[in-house]
């Protein structure tokens, strides 16, 4: 009875220690987590500002080379001031998002959003050879953080554009809503993506661009995901080599 008693004891012993290990070592992988989540973000910041810092680069260019033109100063200014406030707000957007901290959602207009990526781009995609088709009721609205929206939108914006550098081609963006539903599409007559690609594109690091021109983090639709993720929506992809690819995201009508 003793030896059996002393044999409890001792499992009783074991397991609190197992415990007290446990709590160690979930202490360590919060702590590993915590730390991996400040790399992604740091480097999803760094993909972001500099999507927001080539247009403000480019425009400054300009100004200096025509220092007479005043209209293109003053719209250099203009787009300069507009970008720096997008990118304080792309900062907080980011880290929150690899944070995991809630954002409050709100009422926003589609159409004005899809507008705003573009000004912040500050390209012609004309002088590309690229045409835009932008089909979006001006009274649709969706239920988002805008700045995540946007940043999400910019991406597949600037994915399409890079897609169809070189040969010209067609953006298409459509929205519609079927119920509590809202469906958004960006499409492009680009390169396309290779089907054993398809699987991957969404995780973190991955890009199909060509490493030797520094270009393509690979965070870009890593972050397109997590930002849909939050809003409780999904993002999905439709491509083929040479014809063009096809993001759809759909998002519920009422807050996440």
């Amino acid at each position: 009875m003793t030896r059996t008693i002393e044999k409890r004891r001792n499992i009783h012993l074991e397991l609190q220690e197992q415990k007290a290990r446990n709590r160690q070592l979930s202490k360590e992988l919060d702590k590993a987590v915590s730390l991996a989540g400040m790399g992604a973000a740091a480097a999803m910041i760094a993909h972001e500002i500099n999507n927001l810092l080539t247009p403000i680069g480019n425009y400054a260019a300009l100004a200096l080379k025509y220092p007479e033109d005043q209209e293109l100063i003053e719209k250099a200014l203009k787009q300069t001031y507009e970008n720096c406030r997008h990118a304080s707000a792309v900062v907080s957007a980011i880290l929150s998002v690899a944070s995991g901290e809630k954002q409050k959602k709100e009422k926003v207009n589609l159409a004005k959003l899809v507008d705003e990526v573009f000004r912040c781009i500050c390209r012609d995609f004309s002088k590309d050879n690229i045409r835009t088709d932008i089909n979006i009721s001006p009274d649709l609205t969706i239920h988002a953080v805008p700045s995540n929206i946007q940043q999400v939108l910019m991406n597949l914006i600037i994915n399409a554009r890079d897609s169809m550098l070189g040969k010209g081609g067609i953006l298409s963006i459509r929205a519609s809503k079927n119920e509590n539903i809202i469906t958004i599409e960006v499409k492009d007559s680009g390169s396309g993506i290779k089907k054993e690609y398809l699987s991957s594109i969404f995780e973190p690091f991955f890009s199909t661009k060509d490493k030797t021109a520094k270009s393509g983090s690979g965070l870009g639709l890593y972050l397109c995901k997590k930002v849909v993720d939050e809003h409780g929506g999904t993002i999905s992809v439709e491509s083929q080599p040479q014809v063009g690819t096809t993001f759809i995201i759909t998002l519920p009508d009422e807050p996440a």
